[in-house]
């Protein structure tokens, strides 16, 4: 069975961004904290980690067959230059399917009828590999549907005072989560994988 994860860069105190949605300066500093390379589609984005890190990202994308994320974040990044940075396809959560792009190619595959139906889709895709959902409102949504199995922080020493939580706006909380059932200490970055409860 597919497995369904999400996860993110968080500050100590619990934000996965700044009040401005800005921050990243601190949250990512942890992606150029070392001299091990592990490459990506962008070679411009080629992040330099410590040794631990690096065997966590690269069984990140090992392991991960296709990706869930919200139309805000495809705008944002002005869909990747076409190509996500991790290699794999990206199933797009949407009303519309932007203009200039096909519904569906090899890169991008534009859902416009929910949540579950995109979950559907890139479990489809990702065939016996992990589907991550990248983004906290995809992934609070994900989650309130039943359909998430992890998840996973990345937990940085900063305090951004405020900012956006990674689930704002839960609708079910709490929800308990079993763990952690792996921890790797980098350099500048602890990365946790929890596992969400499923209650009897």
């Amino acid at each position: 069975m597919t497995k369904v994860t999400t996860g993110a860069t968080m500050s100590l105190d619990g934000y996965i961004a700044d009040a401005s949605h800005g921050g990243f300066e601190y949250l990512f500093q942890w992606y150029s904290h070392g001299d091990v390379e592990t490459p990506t589609a962008h070679p411009e984005m080629t992040f330099r980690t410590s040794a631990a890190s690096a065997r966590h990202l690269r069984d990140l994308i090992e392991r991960t067959g296709a990706l869930v994320v919200g139309r805000r974040l495809f705008d944002m990044t002005s869909g990747w230059g076409g190509r996500h940075p991790m290699d794999v396809p990206v199933v797009v959560v949407t009303h519309s399917v932007p203009e200039g792009w096909e519904p569906e190619g090899d890169s991008f595959v534009f859902v416009t009828d929910g949540i579950e139906s995109a979950i559907a889709r890139a479990k489809a895709i990702a065939g016996d590999k992990e589907v991550g959902v990248n983004g906290g409102t995809i992934a609070a949504q994900v989650l309130e549907a039943g359909l998430l199995d992890e998840v996973h922080v990345d937990l940085v020493p900063v305090l951004l005072g405020a900012g956006i939580p990674l689930f704002a706006e839960l609708k079910i909380a709490p929800v308990q989560l079993d763990g952690p059932f792996r921890v790797v200490e980098g350099d500048g970055v602890t990365h946790l994988a929890y596992r969400v409860r499923r209650e009897a």
